[in-house]
């Protein structure tokens, strides 16, 4: 997720105090303590606690890691605490050599994708956040700012290549950089009385990257087949299996249904997107949504205030075909802005269906998680991240997936 719309993945810095979600029944709550919108919970996976991203753009580092450890809980029953930073110093590092490869010619910058995580536990491992925090250049949060344009800058003069002839200092110099601002990498540590190696440690939580499947639902590609997502983070160009927006839809359910939890990649720099109101949703009409308010002076406004009858009850929402999604997505509206968690379902009173997401904004100011109704999801997911028995059998076997 990238900042090529209007927003990176960074921290929003919500003003107001929503509290916790008020229980109304045994399974019913209210999207805030005084809101209008009345959920019953179908499903609701086990998750680690919320993080805070702060000020990075690492959202697709904390939200599949989040799901990562969703998954290790599900075959294990172990919790863990991942780190973030570990896959950070990577991509970056790698990022960094592809980019020079490419002569610049590639999106050098914080953005990636789930899929990032996935190559770097495959080439390197994984850490506990205990082991590597990340946190190296004097602040108890993740502040990038400085780091990203370091490193860009860096880029940037090795990219122009003013020698004629690049040394064999610069890489070293930008993973210096990074042991500089996030820490040196651990080779060996020692967890819970036994000493890892990154490697190892990855064995120890039993998951297998070559299990977890990227899905999306375009009509510029054939269905049941892979494609290179066009999006500025996709720098590794990694294939999506393409499908039906139906049978994408299908297959969100079927994992959720199953104790299956989602890493989710979408554009959450709409008007009916109110993290204040632990809302996303469609509404027909637009019209009367006023904003107020950004997250700070740099990035738009995902957890501005927002005003309107849509976060005041549940309202008519446009209705989203294979077709208007895809005419979003060419328009440039639908963008890869943000990696989420989805968590569970739940329905409305009066019964529309939505996602229970968990976010990486904190929770200061709500407990982080926020309802996303079906139209929004059909209509601004980007793509997905799930493990294959969240796909159904007949239809992993009509995409070649064992």
């Amino acid at each position: 997720m990238s900042m090529f719309k209007k927003i990176a993945c960074v921290g929003a810095l919500v003003a107001s105090s929503m509290g916790a979600l008020i229980a109304q029944e045994a399974d019913t709550v209210r999207n805030t303590e005084d809101g209008g919108y009345l959920f019953t919970i179908q499903n609701s996976i086990e998750s680690t606690d919320v993080k805070n991203q702060y000020r990075s753009g690492t959202c697709w580092s904390f939200s599949a890691l989040s799901f990562f450890e969703a998954e290790i809980e599900r075959m294990s029953g172990t919790r863990y605490d991942l780190s973030e930073m570990f896959v950070v110093w990577h991509t970056y590092s790698d990022k960094a050599t592809k980019t020079v490869r490419m002569y610049g010619e590639l999106n050098f910058g914080p953005g990636g994708a789930f899929h990032d995580v996935v190559y770097v536990m495959k080439h390197y491992g994984m850490v506990p956040d205990t082991v590597y925090t990340g946190l190296n250049y004097g602040s108890e949060k993740h502040m990038h700012g400085e780091l990203d344009k370091v490193l860009k800058a860096m880029i940037d003069v090795i990219v122009e290549n003013p020698n004629k002839k690049l040394s064999t200092a610069w890489h070293p110099a930008v993973e210096g950089t990074l042991n500089a601002y996030l820490g040196e990498l651990p080779e060996e540590f020692d967890f819970e009385g036994k000493k890892y190696t990154p490697k190892s440690f990855l064995e120890k939580t039993g998951l297998n990257p070559d299990d977890y499947i990227a899905l999306t639902s375009f009509n510029h590609y054939p269905y049941y087949t892979e494609f290179p997502i066009a999006v500025a983070d996709n720098w590794l160009w990694k294939d999506f299996y393409n499908l039906p927006l139906d049978e994408f839809m299908m297959v969100m359910e079927n994992a959720l249904e199953n104790d299956l939890s989602i890493a989710w990649a979408a554009d959450v720099s709409e008007k009916g997107f109110s993290f204040r109101d632990r809302l996303a949703v469609v509404p027909a009409d637009l019209d009367n949504i006023s904003v107020k308010g950004k997250d700070n002076e740099n990035f738009s406004d995902a957890g501005a205030e927002k005003k309107g009858s849509a976060f005041d009850e549940p309202v008519d929402e446009l209705v989203i075909t294979q077709e208007n999604r895809q005419a979003a997505y060419d328009s440039q509206e639908t963008t890869d802005d943000h990696g989420m968690h989805i968590t569970g379902m739940a329905k409305d009173q009066f019964g529309t269906k939505y996602y229970i997401v968990k976010n990486s904004w904190g929770t200061k100011h709500t407990d982080g998680y926020f309802f996303a109704s079906e139209a929004y999801v059909k209509y601004k997911t980007m793509n997905i991240l799930i493990h294959k028995d969240g796909i159904p059998k007949a239809l992993r076997k009509k995409l070649g997936i064992k």
